[in-house]
């Protein structure tokens, strides 16, 4: 059933986001301390349709550019990184469902508003049965699994006359279990548990090969003209979170400005530390590193758009610099909120002081794999050094 509206634009949609932040930042405590997202930060995400980025909109959804995506990321981040996070997240398995034959989209997003969570990583395995397949396996670091309907499970297709062959399932989550394990030291409140699947039936209409997505070829007829289903599924997940680091550099600004007035450097004459030029040099490289973060997040998801608008084929070396671009704003931003913790003085280490959440936050989306600076640098000279990737996640 079709339920096409209209789309606002990217200012719209940004003002929206930037309009949580009060919300957010209200409940970033709690949800630290509970693992997991308010329902009251996931009902106003909700209302304000930022679910729906990349629903189709035939169900309703935004189909919005990679661009907005970091704008969006960027705002929430600016009231809390775990909140940013998890939204980010839920936008890639949501697209990802958008490659599935479509009876299977017209079952997820049935639901308004769907929230679709997943994983890339193939850590379970499928056998094949009578119009389908039975899944059994663990999936860990599944972002927003307490406020999905329906999770995407990669597994190995074993078949006795073929070879093991990586696919992807849509998997309501009614049928999966949840593993309360997630004791973190950043991105808390996420909640990103363990999922498990016990002989779990899934019908064809709910499979695809896992390189209809790294291509993407996907199995879609009613979005395969939707330039939005054009971008490498590796590609499109790090364009999706990226924006969230950058949002924590600017939250980590916030919070040591608005610390600032008053504070003097302890064990020295500086009575105030808005005086003291070691504050200006660093305030002045740390707002220079995150404009420089944002440059990259935006130099990525502007490729990502004009390869997907153009339908031009990718070359290695665009699709590793991609890559590359997302490592290095999240390298900055990590750099930016370094640098505003340090200044922060020994009271910014209470648990009450947002600065000191901001850095363990920053610094696991910095160990993330798809967007881990080092391993995204090394990537990107390796393939311009003229070695193929090494890699199937490019």
């Amino acid at each position: 059933m079709s339920t096409i509206t209209d789309v606002p634009t990217r200012e719209e949609l940004v003002q929206r986001a930037a309009g949580l932040v009060p919300l957010i930042r209200k409940h970033a405590a709690w949800q630290e301390e509970n693992r997991r997202l308010h329902d009251e930060t996931v009902a106003a995400i909700e209302e304000a349709g930022l679910f729906r980025l990349r629903t189709p909109r035939r169900y309703g959804g935004y189909e919005v550019d990679t661009r907005t995506l970091v704008a969006i990321a960027t705002e929430l981040g600016r009231g809390d990184g775990s909140t940013a996070w998890t939204t980010s997240v839920l936008w890639i398995p949501t697209w990802l469902a958008g490659l599935f034959p479509d009876a299977a989209q017209d079952e997820v997003f049935a639901t308004p508003d769907a929230r679709v969570c997943g994983t890339n990583s193939p850590s379970g395995t499928a056998v094949p049965a009578e119009g389908g397949i039975v899944v059994n396996g663990s999936w860990r670091f599944i972002s927003g699994a307490h406020h999905a309907q329906w999770q995407e499970v990669a597994a190995i297709l074993l078949r006795p006359d073929a070879e093991p062959e990586p696919i992807m399932a849509l998997v309501p989550m009614s049928s999966m279990e949840i593993v309360d394990d997630w004791y973190t030291t950043g991105l808390t409140a996420t909640g990103s548990v363990t999922t498990l699947a016990r002989d779990v039936f899934v019908p064809s209409s709910h499979i695809i090969p896992m390189s209809a997505a790294m291509i993407p070829q996907g199995l879609s007829e009613a979005n395969a003209a939707s330039p939005l289903w054009r971008t490498p599924a590796s590609l499109n997940a790090a364009a999706s979170g990226v924006g969230a680091a950058v949002g924590v550099a600017k939250a980590a600004r916030d919070e040591f400005l608005g610390r600032l007035p008053g504070r003097k450097i302890t064990y020295t004459e500086y009575e105030n530390q808005s005086e003291a030029p070691i504050t200006h040099h660093q305030v002045g490289t740390a707002l220079m590193k995150i404009e420089q973060a944002e440059f990259h997040a935006y130099h990525a998801a502007d490729l990502v758009d004009a390869k997907a608008a153009s339908s031009a084929e990718w070359t290695l070396e665009e699709r590793a610099r991609v890559r590359a671009d997302h490592g290095w704003a999240t390298r900055l931003a990590k750099e930016a909120v370094d640098i505003f913790a340090s200044a922060s003085g020994g009271s910014s280490i209470y648990r009450d002081e947002p600065i000191q959440r901001i850095a363990r936050d920053v610094n696991a989306m910095s160990l993330h794999g798809l967007i881990n600076p080092d391993t995204n640098t090394e990537l990107y000279g390796r393939i311009v050094c003229g070695l193929g990737p090494n890699t199937l996640y490019i």
